[in-house]
């Protein structure tokens, strides 16, 4: 994977705030503090094309129908704490979205599998033997 470029991603990002709800009392009537992110994954710089295919595909249900990513945090009452986990959160959201697993290479069953197999069954059928009646 190419590494993403965290400087130009940075310079792309729009922060906007708004009176965050919950814990604080009157303070949080006077104090803008929830942090709104944008990122526009259409128009970015800071991602190759098969990155942006790979986090239009990746985050389709978090992309609006502008291709924007947005998010937003009201966690703390600090407004500079809100926008650094907003920050956080978009790169982990991004590293998630691009990341590939590793392909499974088909393995054979060991000896010792097969015959353990072999060995279950061959018990399976013994207890299934035992309960059928005779004549």
């Amino acid at each position: 994977m190419n590494e993403l470029r965290h400087d130009i991603l940075l310079s792309e990002l729009r922060f906007s705030a708004s009176r965050s709800s919950g814990a604080g009392g009157q303070h949080v009537n006077k104090v803008s503090s929830r942090i709104e992110l944008r990122f526009s994954v259409v128009q970015s710089l800071g991602l190759n094309d098969d990155q942006r295919q790979r986090v239009l595909q990746k985050l389709a249900g978090r992309i609006t129908s502008d291709g924007e990513l947005v998010l937003h945090v009201q966690e703390h009452r600090s407004q500079v704490r809100n926008k650094q986990l907003a920050i956080d959160r978009f790169f982990e959201l991004l590293q998630q979205a691009l990341h590939r697993p590793k392909k499974r290479k088909a393995t054979a069953p060991t000896r010792a599998s097969r015959l353990k197999r072999l060995e279950s069954k061959k018990i399976q059928a013994e207890k299934k033997q035992r309960r059928r009646k005779e004549y």
